[in-house]
């Protein structure tokens, strides 16, 4: 079980104290508190807090809240985990932000398999406009909150669409794009999944539009004759043109510039060759699995075309308050996934950390075993966090007791992807032989097929402590 040190002593607090009430352990607890390091002063008090609760007979609650916290992390040492620290670089304005994730393999070893991916977010403040730039980077877009219009240029031809919450965009890589958020009070946040085409794991923003610096405008790289000449436009025009200073790469635009530029069909239509939309909607596909428990949706290239040559495709999990997905595994893809709304956990059983730990430890019997170790893999879960499932590691998402929690995941290697259940209704453990299933567990198989065929419902189901019945998707 992955624990930060920090967070041991804390848990180590509460244990000694959990199965005995004497003043002399409230006393111990409560010095457990006051030299605990690299915790918040709000921390410190909770603990103290905890210490008095066990004291006074609240010893039940609190177990239950030790369980809840044993083995959760903040991400900060799990390498399939990133928070607002593992977004490295951006570009930044007064009215937005382009905040772009560190390479996976930079982060840990075991995410070299999709290093050449890069993920990054946009957030716009309501009225604005994104200046026009293209990228040496295929990318795949998810509005994962507010409305905008987004204008791509490519072959000669513009196209511009209104997009919304749940939209999915394909934007090819040196294609011009700019946008506005159109909303008058609503930010406007975009996921975005990028597979550079040059250097491979890199991608830069190019403007065209800009001046001499916030953004940079590219044509300003050339030589005054080069520009004179492909311009067929005097020195001093050019240098009133690239010499302007600029507010950045985000804007504020007037009424009139967003109405203008607002005027246009919900989805628009694909110009660049075939008769699909510009975008998709995941919410207003026919979910693959539904029941009170949660939802799930996807995009693939099945029911958008511009997906066929990137093996991507999307899943919109809404995972009702109290509720759980999984255990489930994909059988080929792996997930990049970010937590768009609520709160929760999730748990992974990984072999790769295992093995690590086995090695660290000089285990000689982890090399010669046969067979894999587990690792458990917890984590909290809270808006913003990104996470990685790789291909064949079985995991579960959690969602708290008062809130639903609403994941997407961009999945890489997505052509002949399944994704297998390994619980409820037409899990794997159900399709096997009886005599598999006695020799593969040596029990009894009417045993073994009572535990695994004992859960109704699929897919989703009431999580630790969930409530009987959830909030249906928003």
């Amino acid at each position: 079980m992955m624990l930060r040190a920090k967070v041991l002593p804390f848990l180590f607090c509460l244990v000694v104290v959990a199965f005995g009430t004497k003043e002399s352990d409230l006393k111990q607890c409560k010095r457990q508190c006051k030299v605990l390091q690299h915790i918040e002063e709000y921390q410190r008090e909770k603990c103290y807090e905890r210490c008095e609760k066990l004291y006074h007979g609240e010893k039940q609650e609190n177990e239950e809240e030790i369980n809840s916290y044993e083995g959760i992390e903040d991400g900060k040492n799990n390498p399939y985990v990133f928070n607002e620290e593992h977004f490295i670089r951006g570009i930044e304005t007064e009215q937005g932000r382009i905040r772009v994730l560190l390479k996976f393999s930079e982060r840990s070893k075991l995410l070299k398999g999709i290093e050449n991916y890069r993920f990054a977010i946009l957030e716009a403040n309501p009225k604005t406009f994104v200046v026009p730039n293209h990228w040496d980077a295929d990318a795949v877009l998810f509005v994962a909150q507010g409305r905008g219009t987004l204008s791509l240029v490519r072959k000669g031809k513009r196209n511009s669409f209104n997009i919304g919450r749940g939209d999915v965009i394909k934007v090819c890589a040196g294609t011009t794009a700019y946008l506005i958020n159109r909303d008058d009070n609503e930010k406007l946040v975009i996921a975005k999944l990028l597979r550079p085409v040059s250097t491979p794991g890199q991608f830069e923003h190019f403007f065209g539009p800009g001046g001499r610096e916030n953004p940079e405008s590219f044509y300003s790289a050339f030589s005054s004759e080069i520009l004179e000449a492909a311009l067929n436009t005097r020195k001093d025009r050019l240098q009133r043109l690239f010499g302007q200073p600029r507010e950045g790469l985000i804007i504020r635009a007037s009424e009139e510039q967003i109405r203008v530029m607002s005027q246009h069909e919900e989805g628009g239509i694909w110009p660049f060759g075939g008769e699909s939309k510009g975008s998709v909607n995941i919410y207003k596909q026919r979910p693959l699995q539904s029941n009170q428990y949660g939802q799930f949706y996807q995009v693939d290239d099945s029911n958008y075309k511009q997906l066929e040559d990137l093996d991507i495709s999307l899943n919109f999990a809404n995972i009702t308050e109290g509720g759980m997905l999984g255990p489930i595994y994909s059988s080929r893809a792996t997930k990049i996934a970010v937590v768009v709304q609520g709160e929760g956990y999730f748990e992974m059983a990984c072999p790769h950390l295992a093995s690590e730990s086995g090695r660290r430890q000089g285990s000689k019997e982890r090399e010669t075993r046969i067979g894999s170790s587990y690792q458990k893999v917890r984590s909290k879960l809270k808006r913003g966090m990104v996470l990685v499932i790789p291909a064949g590691h079985p995991f579960v998402a959690v969602a708290s007791t008062n809130q639903n929690l609403q994941i997407v995941g961009f999945n890489v290697n997505a052509r002949n992807n399944e994704i297998v259940p390994l619980a409820g209704r037409n899990n794997v453990m159900s399709q096997l032989e009886r005599e598999a299933l006695e020799l593969g567990f040596g029990l009894p198989a009417r045993e073994v097929e009572q535990i695994f065929q004992s859960q109704p419902e699929e897919f989703f189901f009431q999580g630790p402590g969930g409530r009987q019945s959830g909030r249906a998707a928003a």
